[in-house]
């Protein structure tokens, strides 16, 4: 079965040539002109990824982006935006974005991160049947030895998709839990940017993208803590690396 997307995008021209083009992909496409109807098809029938227009009348992508968040629903949403600064990217991932694009995209770069997003949500495939750990404690330690991460005063429980700097729980976006586990299991190492993209995008966005950079700061902004050394560091030319200084 084709993966199903819900687009929500005013601009009639836009939305037709998008839609178009995700139909040639494979995807199966539900186009929509606002974000009311956006709601009403994302409740009536769930897609396996939204792509939402920011700037809509009435109801904009912002705020179907935060109704569904807090209906609890984790469906990955991709935004679309014009507004390039860095305060508005923010705004659309405090919502409880995923992903942006800025207009105008190459539709390539919307495909690319399509598929990073609905590869992150795709189930894990079962693992072969072989001999395990033994019963009991044994396995209990086992399974919990592949569930947890620690470094640097972080700790990350990768089946609650939950994480913690000391005592305080953080609240993450899933691209931003994910840039985390990156930076954890490679606690100490430096990795460049194209290491990143590729991990956590599937793709390398090349030198001119600030999307990198501005997840980074978006997650230190919930990482810092006043009087508390800095854990993510920037390697000026090279990329960024997690240690507690």
């Amino acid at each position: 079965m084709p993966q199903t997307v819900l687009l929500a995008e005013d601009d009639r021209a836009i939305r037709h040539a998008l839609e178009r083009a995700l139909t040639l992909e494979g995807y199966a496409v539900t186009a929509v002109a606002d974000g009311v109807e956006a709601l009403a098809q994302a409740h009536t029938n769930p897609p396996d990824v939204l792509v939402l227009d920011v700037m809509m009348p009435g109801i904009d992508g912002l705020q179907v982006c935060r109704v569904l968040r807090a209906e609890g629903d984790r469906t990955p949403i991709l935004m679309l935006t014009a507004l390039v600064e860095t305060a508005d990217r923010i705004a659309g991932l405090d919502a409880g974005a995923d992903d942006y694009v800025v207009k105008p995209f190459d539709v390539e770069e919307v495909f690319a991160r399509l598929r990073a997003l609905l590869r992150r949500t795709s189930p894990a495939p079962a693992a072969a049947p072989g001999p395990g750990p033994a019963e009991g404690p044994a396995r209990e330690a086992a399974q919990g030895a592949g569930r947890h991460l620690e470094a640097a005063g972080l700790r990350m429980d990768l089946q609650a998709r939950r994480a913690w700097r000391g005592r305080r729980a953080l609240e993450l976006t899933r691209t931003e839990f994910e840039l985390l586990e990156l930076l954890v299991r490679n606690a100490g190492i430096v990795l460049d940017h194209s290491t990143i993209y590729d991990r956590i995008w599937g793709y390398d966005f090349g030198p001119g993208s600030k999307n990198l950079a501005v997840y980074v700061g978006y997650l230190r902004r919930k990482l810092d803590e006043p009087g508390a050394p800095q854990l993510i560091h920037t390697v000026r030319g090279v990329g960024y690396v997690l240690r507690e200084d």
